[in-house]
């Protein structure tokens, strides 16, 4: 099973807010994630830097290119946009971020 890792930018002061929202994740948006192929999605916060950092196992048929594509998911772009790094198109900024290290499984990055 395929591997993603990211990070994304908080704006200062907004970890509590982006807490929130998670906590109350529409159950639309968690069906659209699972339809796509992550089987588990987490995102740790550095405090610091205010740095998002984003883990995603997904299936091996994973369709999450998708996404972005799906009016759920840019609604969810929209909400939070205010307290993030966004594009144009509201969709968060992800960096990428290169394995270099792994112990244990049988999983691959997804590249």
């Amino acid at each position: 099973m395929p591997i993603r890792a990211f990070r994304m930018n908080l704006h200062p002061g907004q970890a509590e807010e982006y807490r929130r929202r998670h906590d109350a994740i529409w159950p639309e948006l968690t069906d659209a994630l699972h339809a796509a192929g992550i089987e588990e999605y987490r995102i740790f916060l550095d405090p610091d830097s205010h740095h998002l950092f984003a883990i995603m196992t997904l299936a091996d048929d994973h369709r999450v290119e998708e996404l972005p594509a799906l009016p759920i998911m840019r609604r969810w772009w929209h909400h939070m946009a205010g307290i993030m790094e966004t594009r144009d198109d509201d969709a968060p900024v992800e960096v990428a971020l290169e394995e270099m290290f792994a112990l244990g499984g049988e999983t691959k990055t997804c590249r």
